[in-house]
């Protein structure tokens, strides 16, 4: 997956818009124009904050299905999204909670939409949903189907999720490389919110092996610094909303403070970068000496 070619940036800052309860969900309140207004107003905060890309989800129809949702809620999402995309020139992603990636893949091939997240694209976890089960084979070869080119980025051991058994992080990361076929991996904390380790962040970056990693929650502007030497991007939400809150809307001041941030953290990452290089190449140069100095 190309990042640069995508976000026209190797390291993208990608805000998320959760979208207000949709037709059939609990709290649906019946307004989808409301609805609409509001993702239009954070799509354009994202976009004037300075943010790479957005994906927007359906975050407050909670309690989630685990896996296809009412074809009500693909209809709003394909529309809100068309919206968007006709507003915004920001790449834009879709997340189907809690894991519809077919339909997921089917609204961004029709809206012209660039990816998808998927929480679970292999494997098994246990969620407040139930086992929920990967199912890489079937969404692969729909998207071959679809004649479609959306990007799949996968969480690996998702939030609000236990693995069933002690898998090995480095083993999930490549199975889901190698053998699911993922184009980007995500890695979070256990809950919505909560970072994930330094230490993982970094196996994970070995692991993938140049497959683009990127921070899928609690990334804030007092954290991004450390997160991002380890990480190619972050998908972020909490910290961009007005005091912090869930259940805020999107801040453009806050957005351009995060994005203000990792820029910094990204550019003290290139210098080091820059000077271990220098450094090789000077070490290289006296034992080249030092060798000539024997001849």
């Amino acid at each position: 997956m190309d990042l640069k070619q995508i976000f026209k940036t190797p390291n993208p800052i990608i805000g998320v818009v959760h979208l207000q309860p949709l037709p059939t969900s609990p709290r649906w309140g019946g307004n989808l124009k409301a609805i609409i207004g509001r993702a239009e107003q954070e799509a354009t905060a994202l976009a004037s904050g300075g943010a790479n890309g957005i994906i927007v989800e359906n975050f407050f129809d909670a309690p989630f299905a685990k896996d296809r949702v009412d074809p009500a809620v693909v209809s709003a999402m394909t529309l809100i999204v068309e919206r968007l995309t006709n507003l915004v020139t920001l790449p834009i992603g879709i997340n189907v909670l809690r894991n519809d990636a077919h339909s997921a893949i089917a609204i961004a091939s029709c809206t012209g939409a660039q990816f998808i997240r998927v929480n679970v694209l292999n494997g098994t976890m246990a969620t407040d949903q139930g086992l929920i089960e990967g199912q890489a084979h079937q969404l692969l070869r729909y998207r071959r189907e679809l004649g479609s080119d959306v990007k799949i980025l996968a969480d690996v051991l998702v939030k609000h999720g236990q693995p069933l058994g002690s898998p090995n992080l480095r083993t999930v990361i490549q199975e889901t490389i190698g053998r699911a076929l993922a184009d980007a991996v995500i890695l979070s904390g256990p809950t919505t919110g909560s970072p994930p380790n330094l230490e993982e962040l970094e196996l994970a970056s070995i692991a993938a092996a140049g497959i683009p990693v990127f921070i899928g929650s609690g990334a804030s502007w007092e954290n991004i610094s450390t997160l991002m030497r380890a990480a190619d991007g972050v998908i972020v939400s909490s910290s961009l909303k007005r005091n912090g809150r869930i259940d805020g809307p999107i801040d453009p001041i806050r957005v351009s403070q995060f994005v203000e941030a990792a820029r910094r953290s990204l550019s003290e990452k290139e210098r080091q970068h820059e000077n271990s290089e220098a450094n090789g190449s000077h070490g290289l140069v006296s034992e080249l000496d030092k060798l000539k100095s024997k001849i």
